[in-house]
């Protein structure tokens, strides 16, 4: 059992997880890694809306789990992936919640990308 304080999503700092609608491609340079159509959009007080792909919509074998974790108190614990290649842009550019806490729990098994790092298409429907 972790001891780091978890905080419930409230009126102060909003949570939400929904479908994305429409198709989210995400590329590294010409490479396709992810393309899905069920895409989860989570939205988290001010911060932009963050696209979560399954990890099935995934091209899984051309990642690299990393050793680096984060910690967020209303999500849990993030694990880290890296890209192909060995640009500086690659490395812990995909981060997974494994274990969420309950507010979160759809985006469990899914990824997220740092937009800065891939180019991520959303196409609604």
């Amino acid at each position: 059992m972790s001891s780091r304080p978890v905080r419930i999503p409230g009126p102060d700092h909003p949570i939400s997880v929904k479908p994305s609608g429409g198709r989210v491609v995400v590329r590294f340079g010409d490479r396709v890694v992810a393309d899905t159509r069920n895409a989860l959009v989570l939205r988290e007080a001010s911060y932009p809306p963050v696209f979560y792909i399954p990890r099935e919509d995934a091209d899984m074998a051309a990642l690299r789990r990393t050793e680096h974790h984060t910690y967020c108190p209303y999500k849990g614990e993030a694990s880290y992936f890296s890209l192909p290649g060995n640009e500086e842009r690659s490395v812990n550019a995909i981060w997974s919640y494994e274990a969420p806490h309950d507010a979160v729990t759809p985006i469990r098994d899914h990824l997220a990308f740092y937009p800065d790092r891939v180019q991520i298409e959303h196409t609604p429907d």
